[in-house]
């Protein structure tokens, strides 16, 4: 039975979570309290536990709640029926927009927005490399290691372009410049 309960309570959150993590928590909270899954203190301190670990805070509530009152398999259960709600919606989009993504207007419209996203995506690299490097805008204040981290990121990146004729990819690139800062402010 706690299986049951499990998967529908928390189908019922995967449905019913509109606004992004922080609008589904009064009905996680709900859905949790209701059944009596923990305690009010505790599931403030898994909310918070929750945010400040890697994932979404539904996915990771779930997981948590069903290990709590199923073990591994209540977890497996609770996580799936708060991600299937959306798994299906993208699914259906999927489905529909498979015809409409072969309409020329549309084609026309994804053409157009891709050099918008792609400038979205430069200025905000841009900002902040110069917020990092020299200060915001009314305040001018130079850091020299940002500066020399970011020079020699960049003479490693294209550097590798030009040994390798396919260069260092992105995700080795971020997992560089992860080790790099750690190395140099520590962690």
């Amino acid at each position: 039975m706690i299986y049951l309960d499990l998967f529908l309570g928390f189908l019922k959150v995967g449905f019913f979570a509109f606004g992004g993590a922080y609008g589904a928590i009064p009905l996680i909270r709900d859905v949790v309290l209701s059944y009596g899954w923990l305690e009010d203190e505790m599931l403030t301190t898994m909310i918070a536990v929750s945010e400040s670990t890697p994932g979404p805070i539904m996915v990771n509530l779930a997981t948590y709640v069903g290990h709590s009152q199923a073990g591994f398999w209540g977890s497996l259960l609770a996580t799936a029926a708060v991600v299937l709600p959306s798994f299906l919606i993208i699914l259906l989009v999927m489905v529909l927009l498979k015809n409409a993504l072969k309409n020329p207007y549309v084609q026309a419209v994804l053409r157009g927005v891709k050099p918008c996203i792609i400038g979205i995506i430069l200025a905000t690299g841009i900002y902040m490399i110069f917020h990092n490097c020299f200060g915001s805008i009314g305040v001018f204040k130079p850091n020299l290691t940002a500066i020399l981290l970011t020079l020699g990121l960049g003479a490693v990146y294209f550097g590798s372009r030009k040994i390798t004729k396919k260069g260092l990819s992105p995700i080795g690139l971020i997992g560089l410049s992860a080790l790099v800062g750690i190395l140099v402010y520590g962690i």
